[in-house]
């Protein structure tokens, strides 16, 4: 079987609840901070902002132990250096991150008010430039207000 479709196997089959299980121990801010600068271009634009979204919320206060697990959990996967598909592939290599980390934030969306929105957009504009998402890869609802 081609590697391309094992890959596809593994994305259609990935379980994005349980993949951040147990991983809430590997995550630190250092560890995500280091790894969202030097990949941040690689990741792309969606990951990015959305992985922002969850380290924000993270940092909040206001957050809730609970959400606060969840997150960890799946920023813990994001740095990880094993992945189920690794980062190095193009195209998919991010395909598994990216799905726990909308795991993770349809999970927590609740605790992501405009004030996470607008520091999460902040490090958009320092990571990419002003008109990062150009493209319209971020769903609206995730945008601070005044920005959609």
């Amino acid at each position: 079987m081609p590697k391309e479709e094992k890959y596809e196997i593994a994305l259609r089959n990935l379980d994005s609840a349980e993949a951040i299980k147990g991983k809430e121990k590997h995550f630190s801010e250092n560890k995500y901070l280091e790894k969202l600068l030097k990949y941040a271009k690689k990741m792309g634009v969606k990951v990015s902002y959305y992985s922002l979204l969850l380290f924000y919320a993270f940092k909040s206060p206001h957050t809730p132990k609970q959400a606060k697990l969840t997150i960890a959990g799946a920023l813990g996967y994001l740095i990880l250096p094993i992945d189920l598909i690794p980062d190095f592939i193009p195209v998919v290599g991010f395909a598994d991150d990216i799905m726990v980390i909308l795991y993770a934030l349809y999970a927590v969306i609740s605790h992501i008010d405009d004030s996470i929105k607008n520091q999460a957009h902040e490090r958009m504009i320092k990571l990419f430039g002003k008109n990062y998402d150009d493209k319209k890869e971020i769903d609206d609802k995730f945008k601070p207000e005044g920005t959609n």
